[in-house]
């Protein structure tokens, strides 16, 4: 098989393309033909050694995947040779093979393309866990949404909008702005020339957001604590942005407010049948036509230089993808 290979921590830059052994399915675990992988920040992050899982050296990186069923491991019951899926892996995502555990894989179904189901795991998975389990996002409430036309920004936003919710995009130009709106936000602030605590304050007319969705860190995070509402959900998502922001405590006394952790991966570990049933209700929205998964880049493996560089610098609106073909 062809695979990108991370030999030493450092840039993804210094990823090299390498032909390896074709891997073989063991008990309970399928075979998949990769047809496109997501790419996600993290990724970036665990080939540096930044990031909090640290796979042993030389390691493909990558964690979602679409593509068809060719083989079953011994025991494997949910799963059928030839099976439509979208998988989510600990690491191998990056290669035209991939073998993983039958329950982390779920059927794609026939609403979307193998481009769209690749990029579907993580951000949607990560996003619906968020708002569903860990905000618990009541019909009515207001979500404001932190790097909002990034993969997870736009995820939430169609989510959010699935679930009944009023969404605020917040983001650093107008062009990214734009895109959040058409994805389905109902109000924008431009984080790069607004203030983005009073100008919450000003769109839920001195209220403020039920819910803030944080994937980016950073100096915006404690102005959006500030303007979170009483009984606010802060959810920590990530930091894009590089720098960890170190919140003043006395924020969430002073609000009555949770800050959430939000690992999805380490989540659906521990309870693989709610995220299974996590991935069934996501896919019975988009069946009924509540949004569709949005694929704005996609590159060749060949290219894969490109894919991580629009992440990195923060160019992508929405998902960026590997494709196999």
């Amino acid at each position: 098989m062809k695979a990108l290979v991370c030999s030493e921590l450092g840039s993804t830059q210094d990823l090299t393309l390498e032909t390896r052994d074709d891997p073989e399915p063991g008990a309970g675990e399928v075979l998949i033909e990769v047809k496109a992988a997501g790419v996600n920040f993290p990724d970036i992050l665990t080939v540096e050694g930044k990031y909090q899982f640290k796979p042993p050296l030389p390691f493909i990186p990558g964690t979602e995947v679409s593509g068809v069923v060719t083989k079953l491991g011994e025991g494997v019951t949910t799963r059928q040779v030839g099976d439509e899926v979208v998988g989510m892996v600990q690491m191998g995502a990056f290669a035209t093979q991939v073998v993983t555990s039958e329950y982390t894989t779920f059927p794609k179904g026939d609403s979307m393309s193998f481009d769209q189901a690749a990029g579907f795991a993580v951000t949607y998975g990560t996003s619906y866990y968020a708002l569903k389990q860990r905000a618990q996002l009541q019909p009515g409430e207001t979500v404001l949404v932190l790097g909002a036309a990034g993969g997870v920004g736009i995820a939430t936003i169609q989510i959010a909008k699935a679930m009944g919710a009023t969404v605020i995009a917040a983001a650093s130009t107008e062009e990214k702005l734009d895109f959040a709106c058409e994805a389905g936000a109902d109000m924008r602030i431009n984080y790069s020339t607004e203030d983005l605590k009073e100008k919450v304050k000003e769109l839920t007319k001195g209220k403020g957001a039920d819910v803030v969705y944080d994937p980016v860190g950073g100096d915006f995070s404690e102005q959006a604590f500030r303007a979170i509402a009483w009984d606010g959900r802060f959810l920590v998502i990530g930091f894009a942005s590089g720098p960890i922001p170190k919140m003043p405590l006395n924020l969430a006394l002073l609000k009555g407010a949770s800050l959430v952790g939000v690992f999805w991966g380490a989540w659906s570990a521990r309870d693989p049948r709610s995220s299974q049933q996590n991935f069934k209700e996501l896919v019975e929205m988009i069946d009924r036509g509540k949004f569709t998964p949005l694929v704005t880049e996609v590159y060749s493996l060949d290219d894969h230089s490109s894919a991580f560089g629009s992440i990195a610098e923060r160019r992508a609106k929405g998902k960026v993808i590997l494709s196999m073909g």
